[in-house]
């Protein structure tokens, strides 16, 4: 078996004398994409936060092999680990194109980087009818669209995406998870934390079921689509 990319194990984080994830075992292989799902207060954004290097932990962090600590969130940004985070995080007083640009910041390959910004307005082509627009002025669909195109900018080994569909239509989520299958289907790495159990389930390999800071149910995410547990807490069934 391959070494994974992102490997978890015996992780715990506190606020003050909160302990907000207690013991948490997690990894993700090549290629993979994994959903983490569980109620809001669960601890997801967490353990985001705790592997981009944005919070203090306890336990075991690896990525690429290599143990995180010490190691700042600019510096795991130039090696690939790159998060969506939750509420999008999009700079509101510069243009589509200047965030864009901003995913590629750690990049030096100018030829590259013009390719991937014109691929990323032909996957979000209302992002290049809004190119020169304050991404502010965005709806909260584009500026979804803005936050997923920008973390692609940064050709990510290991992309960690936090509640993409909060707050957006029916018809801008199936595009986000369009772009998450498409993202899959070029063998990146996917953490998915998503409030949509359903639809991180159908889309992901794996999963794992967060309650209360400690993983409660782990395996094949088809398997825990149709687990009687999950379906009754998660799927309102």
């Amino acid at each position: 078996m391959t070494a994974p990319v992102l490997r978890i194990a015996g992780l715990h984080v506190a606020y003050g004398g909160i302990q907000a994830v207690k013991g948490v075992d997690l990894e993700i292989q090549p290629g993979e994409l994994v959903a983490l799902i569980g109620a809001n207060g669960a601890g997801k954004t967490t353990t985001l936060r705790a592997v981009t290097g944005l919070l203090a932990w306890d336990g075991t962090i690896e990525y690429l092999g290599r143990s995180t600590r010490s190691v700042a969130a600019h510096e795991l940004l130039r090696q690939g680990l790159v998060m969506v985070p939750e509420g999008r995080g999009i700079f509101s007083r510069m243009t589509v194109t200047e965030n864009l640009l901003m995913g590629a910041y750690a990049r030096d390959d100018k030829d590259g980087i013009a390719s991937d910004l014109e691929r990323q307005y032909q996957t979000f082509p209302r992002l290049k009818e809004r190119a020169v627009q304050l991404a502010g002025n965005l709806s909260g669909g584009e500026q979804q669209m803005l936050a997923m195109a920008r973390a692609m900018m940064s050709r990510p080994r290991l992309l960690l995406l936090d509640e993409p569909s909060m707050g957006l239509s029916p018809i801008m989520v199936e595009k986000i998870f369009e772009v998450i299958r498409a993202a899959s289907a070029l063998a990146i790495p996917i953490l998915l934390v998503e409030q949509n159990a359903r639809l991180a389930l159908e889309a992901a390999n794996r999963a794992y079921v967060l309650d209360s800071g400690s993983i409660t149910l782990s395996g094949d995410a088809r398997d825990l689509l149709h687990d009687p547990k999950v379906r009754e807490a998660y799927l309102g069934e």
